[in-house]
């Protein structure tokens, strides 16, 4: 019997207890470490209580899904004052009013550490290999790791250039000092995934010129594979999305432009935005698109941008529709993005609806599979 498996993007809500401690500069590391280690147990006790069959550490060790990196790799430096431009300007230009009251609110408001832009300013070495060892040491603890995924960032996702020759240089060396972190969750037993919603940034806000656009987008694919070499892909994920979370979205680039891309990451899973409404009618695409037989898609199929808990039925039928295009096989059930992609005090979806958008998404995923066993 083939059954729809289930899993999600990474981020939860951290515990208010942890985030106090990560908050605090000056608390005892060690007190740190013991609650992250229980925040852990605890998270993923949660994932499986409410049907997750593929889970992780809910990112409860870092601040943030990609602001994580700029302690484990030196060469970087933090330009704290400097303003931060975010990439989805032309989303704010658009839409002034929603955006001055949503980032106020939502994303980066109540989060505990501050988004400051970074740069390279020598050579990227990886050297916090203890604080990543703890990650898997901690999640290791809590599940068995062929049951569980660990995220990572993309070499897209670090920074801005000051030290090296070229941009193509800098994204290799960011590829090279990541490798450390791929090779390590995938010897730990764990699968790895690759977190890059910089990719669809590309074509979505920038303004480039439609070769410029493809040129730096090979460029991202082929470190993301360097950074991969050796690393087997059937234990590779890779989750791409559109970098807002609630927003109008009218910017985001269609999956059909960038899918030559994404499927050219090694990486057996295929993780991205499906339930939201600028994205879900793209499902069709893989009625022209042929699925690499080793690859297997992960569409969202809850959404992290909406309160609103998705109705079992309808999660049911947006599961078949990939299942009539690509077979039951080549399905996992999944989420458009994290639910806390910054430790946040004021997450954007609230921790009880987000748990019974799990058990909406397992029930949808059991339907499903229930109804292939009669077939």
């Amino acid at each position: 019997m083939v059954r729809i498996r289930t899993t999600h993007v990474g981020s939860l809500p951290r515990p208010t207890a942890l985030l106090d401690l990560l908050a605090d500069p000056q608390v005892d590391p060690a007190a740190r470490e013991r609650a992250t280690r229980e925040a852990v147990a605890g998270i993923v006790a949660q994932q499986r209580e409410h049907g997750i069959d593929v889970v992780t550490d809910g990112e409860m060790g870092k601040l943030g899904f990609f602001s994580y990196v700029t302690e484990r790799l030196g060469g970087l430096e933090r330009r704290p004052g400097a303003e931060t431009v975010y990439s989805f300007a032309a989303e704010q230009e658009a839409f002034p009013e929603y955006y001055e009251r949503y980032f106020a609110q939502a994303m980066m408001g109540g989060t505990v550490g501050t988004i400051e832009p970074v740069v390279c300013t020598g050579p990227l070495v990886y050297q916090e290999e203890e604080a990543l060892r703890r990650d898997l040491d901690n999640l290791a603890a809590a599940v068995d790791p062929g049951e569980a995924f660990v995220p990572s960032i993309a070499p897209s996702g670090v920074g801005v250039n000051e030290y090296y020759e070229s941009e193509e240089a800098y994204y290799f060396a960011v590829a090279d000092a990541l490798h450390t972190e791929y090779r390590a969750i995938v010897d730990a037993g764990f699968t790895l995934q690759v977190d890059d919603p910089f990719l669809t940034e590309i074509f979505s806000f920038h303004g480039y010129d439609e070769a410029t656009r493809e040129r730096r987008g090979r460029m991202y694919v082929e470190a993301v594979n360097h950074a991969l070499r050796g690393i087997p892909p059937e234990r590779v994920r890779f989750h791409t999305c559109y970098s807002i979370n609630e927003g109008p979205r009218v910017f985001d680039v269609p999956l059909a432009d960038v899918i030559d891309l994404v499927l050219a990451v090694n990486a057996r899973y295929v993780s991205f935005e499906s339930a939201n409404p600028r994205h879900e009618h793209e499902y069709h695409l893989w009625e022209t698109v042929a699925l690499p037989a080793d690859k297997v898609l992960v569409p969202g199929v809850i959404t992290h941008a909406s309160n609103i808990v998705e109705h079992p039925e309808l999660i049911a039928e947006r599961l078949e529709r990939f299942v009539r295009l690509v077979g039951p096989e080549r399905v996992m059930a999944g989420a458009d993005c994290g639910f806390s992609s910054q430790a946040t005090y004021r997450p954007e979806v609230d921790p009880r609806v987000m748990w019974a958008k799990f058990d909406a998404m397992a029930e949808g995923a059991r339907l499903v599979s229930e109804r292939l066993a009669t077939r």
